[in-house]
């Protein structure tokens, strides 16, 4: 008995779908997108309580046996010569010294991050309350925070001067925008479209796997800091982590990191760049994530929230930002 060898044939019911590579439908690309959302919230989750005592008792642990290790060093050397453990006695004081300053910087820049929190707060208040007197109070505020910069001299100096003829909180509030933080918030802006042009063109140029991520991290990282210190909420190491923290929360609670509208959707569901190069489509979006980031930031460290001025729009950042960067493909 032969076995027949050769293509199996299987009827199929009705008229087969004629597919073919030029017909087929395309692969959505949402890896960028989905990136992006699974970092934000895994970085805007709260650490549970045995995470946190499991961190705290291991810097208590490993910072005890350092000073033990550091006090027998400094010991042994005075026993075998007073003149070096003198210096290392003294090198460890410097090194304590730098410490609490260093602890002190961090103390300071929560201060001020609470600050700004504290004005935004109140602001929001007297608008929803309208009195008059509480918006007021906030300007108070707003000028005891800007007391002593440069570039805000002029915007509160003018503030002052058209005060007095306001009489209902929401004049008040939509003056101090105008005034004081609008030369803040063009700054602020630049440092999103830099930040958003800096993400798109690596994605887009460098063909290293890991490059864009690199880029992305550091980039909105040092976009958030940037903005903190536009807007007098300067941070530190730890303050910049917890504003990076707070940033993220309030992308995931409003849902804009979301991919699927203005001009992300557009790019991701095929738009022109991402027919002609994969590359600049995905430098696109990950633009326009970055972008998006940086109107969070500018939310979050605005010490008034959006009222007479009109909240940044994406689709405009990107425009600006990637005009003439990738021309030619668009072409």
């Amino acid at each position: 008995m032969t076995r027949k060898t050769g293509p199996v044939l299987i009827d199929l019911e009705g008229d087969a779908p004629d597919l073919t590579p030029a017909t087929a439908p395309a692969v959505p690309d949402v890896a960028p997108q989905a990136a992006m959302q699974q970092a934000a919230v895994l970085a805007a989750r709260k650490p549970s309580r045995l995470a946190r005592w499991f961190w705290s008792l291991l810097a208590a642990i490993v910072g005890f046996a350092v000073s033990i290790a550091a006090w027998d060093f400094v010991n042994g050397l005075l026993d075998r010569s007073p003149v070096l453990g003198g210096i290392a006695m003294a090198l460890v004081a410097l090194f304590c010294i730098v410490l609490l300053i260093i602890a002190l910087r961090e103390l300071a820049a929560f201060s001020r991050l609470r600050r700004v929190d504290k004005i935004q707060t109140a602001a929001a208040a007297a608008l929803v309350s309208g009195d008059v007197k509480d918006a007021r109070a906030v300007l108070g505020q707003l000028e005891t925070l800007y007391k002593g910069r440069a570039d805000t001299e002029w915007g509160r100096e003018r503030l002052g001067e058209r005060s007095g003829d306001v009489l209902d909180a929401d004049g008040l509030i939509g003056l101090a925008e105008a005034d004081v933080l609008a030369p803040l918030d063009q700054r602020a802006l630049r440092e999103v479209e830099a930040a958003a042009r800096q993400v798109a063109m690596v994605t887009a140029i460098v063909p290293l796997a890991l490059a864009d991520v690199f880029t992305a991290l550091t980039a909105n990282l040092r976009m958030i800091r940037r903005i903190a210190e536009i807007y007098g909420g300067r941070s530190g190491v730890l303050g910049s982590w917890r504003l990076t923290r707070t940033v993220l929360t309030h992308l995931v609670a409003t849902g804009a990191v979301a991919v699927g509208d203005d001009l992300i959707g557009s790019v991701a569901g095929g738009g022109v760049l991402s027919k002609v190069s994969r590359r600049f489509g995905e430098g696109v979006i990950n633009g326009a994530l970055t972008a998006r980031v940086g109107v969070a930031a500018i939310e979050v460290c605005r010490p008034l929230p959006f009222h007479a001025v009109k909240r940044p729009a994406v689709t405009a950042l990107v425009k600006r930002a990637l005009t003439g960067l990738f021309g030619q493909g668009s072409k």
